[in-house]
């Protein structure tokens, strides 16, 4: 199981209460885990990545273990505390502004 947490607002879109939890078969990726959040909570297609693309939106951020994963190849392995559950995947928006 993956847990990952969602901002507010994406926890609200897709009805989520605390952190979604995820069965990814193969290999623990970002996008083996988006493509499963997505296909659970088809509600969200479109919202962390570019539909078409398939890229990660400007303000949307990845982090896992202390680490910021958001440049990371889609297809890196995520850490093993994540992949094994221990840890969850942090999906946050960025701020911007001045």
């Amino acid at each position: 199981m993956i847990r990952v947490v969602l901002p507010h607002h994406l926890r609200a879109l897709a009805r989520v209460n605390g952190e979604a939890t995820l069965d990814v078969a193969g290999p623990a990726t970002q996008r083996a885990v988006l493509d499963q959040l997505e296909a659970n909570y088809p509600m969200l297609r479109g919202t962390i990545r570019d539909r078409v693309t398939l890229r990660r939106r400007p303000f949307v951020r990845f982090f896992a273990c202390e680490r910021d994963l958001s440049h990371e190849l889609p297809d890196a392995p995520l850490p093993e505390a994540v992949a094994s559950g221990a840890e969850p995947l942090l999906i946050v928006g960025a701020m911007a502004g001045g």
